[in-house]
């Protein structure tokens, strides 16, 4: 059973957060760093998602392309994609692409694309358990979520919650404190986003493999 993430530690050089992460993927298929975003990262993010306005978010969908359906019996939060066209979006993504180098480089993943999303989680939103990418699609290879929520109180919920396999119902529940990172395997990791008491703000992620073909070429979405 994994236990539950609640000690909160510093991290300030980037090397040695990619080797922690690196570490923890290679020994666990999954690694939790409390606080690990660098802050100017995490306050830029946090920023830019406050000024959105409701027009730039859509409900969001399960499945990908024209097979993406809506239903909010599964998930019920709303997103806005981020095209790093923003000061706080290049930030994010520069940062993720040179964790990806590290990544590839340290474990030989052959991570090729990133793609990611600003989340909000209204009082009550919720995504049930489900996983990033289904066996054998060798597509999403990588999951990464960040946490953009100051003061958050355990009472308020929205905790993400991380299982084992397909057979724990306990799982690591994660709360999603300012600066929190959560990588897992996407296809080996079931999880879930429970209800919170108050808005929840994330950006989530994906990296992915190159499945382009001679007459198709595969986007990051």
């Amino acid at each position: 059973m994994l236990a539950n993430i609640i000690d909160l530690p510093a991290q300030t050089d980037h090397s040695q957060l990619y080797e922690q992460i690196a570490h923890d993927i290679e020994t666990q298929g999954y690694s939790i760093r409390l606080g690990a975003l660098p802050a100017n990262i995490a306050e830029a993010l946090l920023a830019h998602q406050l000024s959105l306005n409701s027009a730039k978010y859509r409900e969001a969908g399960i499945g990908r392309g024209e097979d993406q359906i809506n239903n909010r019996f599964v998930r019920t939060d709303e997103i806005c994609w981020i095209t790093g066209e923003s000061d706080a979006g290049k930030l994010w993504l520069d940062w993720a692409s040179e964790l990806k180098s590290y990544l590839n480089r340290r474990l030989f993943l052959g991570l090729f694309s990133f793609e990611s999303h600003f989340a909000h989680y209204p009082p009550g939103a919720f995504y049930k358990r489900h996983v990033d990418s289904f066996k054998g699609n060798t597509n999403r290879v990588l999951s990464l979520v960040t946490y953009l929520n100051s003061n958050w109180a355990i009472d308020d919920g929205g905790e993400l919650v991380l299982y084992r396999d397909e057979n724990d119902q306990v799982g690591t529940r994660v709360v999603p404190l300012m600066g929190t990172l959560a990588l897992f395997l996407s296809e080996d990791f079931p999880h879930e986003v429970l209800p919170a008491a108050r808005d929840r703000y994330s950006v989530a992620g994906w990296f992915r493999v190159n499945s382009s073909v001679t007459d198709r070429v595969d986007p990051p979405r």
